[in-house]
């Protein structure tokens, strides 16, 4: 049963058509990672996923669930609201900036979603988010505020305020793109270590040593389409479109 799937999902901003019929199916423990030039429309497909973004056409199946259909731009289905609330929190999303609340500390930034949309006690929330950022390596930053760590240590945090809530499944958005280059290491082998546990992840990264070595699945994007899939193996080894070559040229 796979955990996500969409059909031919089309986004449109105005006059701009973003995604065009994109399809995916996503496993139970997989991570798919997704690649391609700027303006592919890679964010947009992982928002589109969450709810942040509205799409046109297609249909989003959560768990083998319907969550939401479109044709035409009119909305055929749309999965009842407290029902829809409860899937949309299996899903984590983390971002490129890591939007903490600056004024509550790290700790504060854990336990919220847990304590204000779970309706989890205080106790059981401190305790949860304290394993998350001992897990995370900073259970030392738990009372400093974010302004005082580092862009890999704040994403970090929003790695562990988004695990507070249980997710099934992890949405990362380029979760690297703003950090200096010396601090990405600390991010992708947190998340590597959730991989390795088991995770389900689909991670839109730059990051092509990651999508190498972690992914068990790599979708190359451009003009808002899936072009090319297949094993990391096959898309970094063998890439069969000649775009996809000249994109791996171009960023290797």
């Amino acid at each position: 049963m796979s955990i996500i799937k969409t059909e031919n999902i089309d986004v449109s901003f105005g006059d701009l058509h973003v995604l065009k019929g994109v399809s995916l199916e996503v496993q139970p423990k997989e991570v798919v990672c997704i690649i391609g030039p700027s303006g592919a429309g890679k964010s947009t497909f992982l928002r589109t996923l969450n709810g942040l973004e509205k799409f046109s056409g297609g249909k989003i199946f959560v768990d083998d669930n319907l969550l939401d259909e479109y044709d035409s731009g009119n909305h055929v289905f749309k999965m009842p609201k407290k029902e829809r609330a409860q899937v949309l929190l299996e899903m984590g999303m983390v971002f490129q900036r890591f939007n903490l609340f600056p004024h509550k500390t790290v700790l504060q930034n854990v336990m919220i979603a847990p304590v204000h949309v779970k309706k989890v006690s205080k106790a059981e929330a401190k305790a949860r988010a304290m394993e998350l950022l001992a897990r995370v390596g900073l259970a030392d930053k738990a009372d400093e505020y974010p302004s005082r760590l580092s862009g890999g240590q704040q994403q970090r945090v929003a790695i562990a305020r988004a695990l507070a809530m249980e997710p099934k499944i992890m949405l990362f958005d380029e979760p690297t793109s703003a950090l200096d280059p010396e601090l990405v290491g600390e991010v992708l082998s947190v998340m590597q270590e959730l991989a390795k546990e088991g995770m389900t992840m689909i991670v839109v990264t730059h990051e092509m040593g990651f999508a190498r070595e972690v992914a068990n699945r790599v979708l190359f994007m451009e003009s808002g389409k899936i072009v090319e899939e297949g094993s990391p193996e096959q898309i970094f080894g063998s890439p069969k479109s000649e775009r996809l070559q000249q994109f791996l040229k171009s960023v290797l």
